[in-house]
């Protein structure tokens, strides 16, 4: 067990603190957990690199951490009324199409290689300034059409990169189909 794998299951268990303090209404408290569980998530990729701890384990667990994270986050917070329901739908939806590509993928015995697109890295960074902002309200209030273009940045980035993720899937999955054919 590396120390890069310890810090995401850290950041897992964060999760169900940060649903805890979400549905008591503690957002100060729970963007305090959520910092920290974004800054664990910095932390273990730095340090994996750095020492080079890198792990087939931690190749699936960290972006498994993400999306738990983000996520239960933006579920919850769409159940709260903090974030509006149709960019919970847009970010869950994106997360569930990728996904099921996935289970498609390793269903036809597809090889993958778990390697985040670009799109997708500023996706998250998207996603993560959206729940941060709506979690830092509680203790500084944004002029709404602000939250209004963070919450259309992020949907925007998340359209894109599952179109890239479904356009790269379904290379896969033809390349695969035309080697199996030929």
């Amino acid at each position: 067990m590396t120390i890069p794998n310890l810090l995401t299951i850290a950041r897992i268990l964060l999760t169900p603190v940060l649903v805890w303090l979400l549905l008591n209404d503690r957002l100060t408290a729970a963007m305090v957990v959520f910092f920290i569980a974004g800054l664990s998530d910095g932390l273990d990729g730095f340090l994996a690199r750095v020492f080079n701890q890198h792990s087939r384990l931690g190749a699936y667990l960290d972006p498994l951490a993400d999306k738990f994270l983000l996520v239960t986050s933006f579920v919850l917070l769409g159940y709260t009324g903090l974030m509006p329901v149709w960019l919970v739908i847009i970010t869950v939806g994106r997360d569930l199409m990728i996904l099921l590509g996935i289970f498609t993928l390793y269903h036809y015995r597809v090889n993958v290689e778990i390697k985040p697109l670009l799109s997708s890295k500023l996706t998250t960074l998207c996603q993560l300034a959206a729940i941060f902002a709506m979690l830092a309200s509680s203790l500084i209030r944004l002029p709404d059409f602000m939250y209004t273009a963070l919450f259309l940045v992020t949907a925007g980035f998340s359209v894109y990169s599952g179109a890239r993720y479904f356009a790269v899937g379904k290379s896969l999955l033809d390349k695969h189909r035309c080697a199996g054919t030929g």
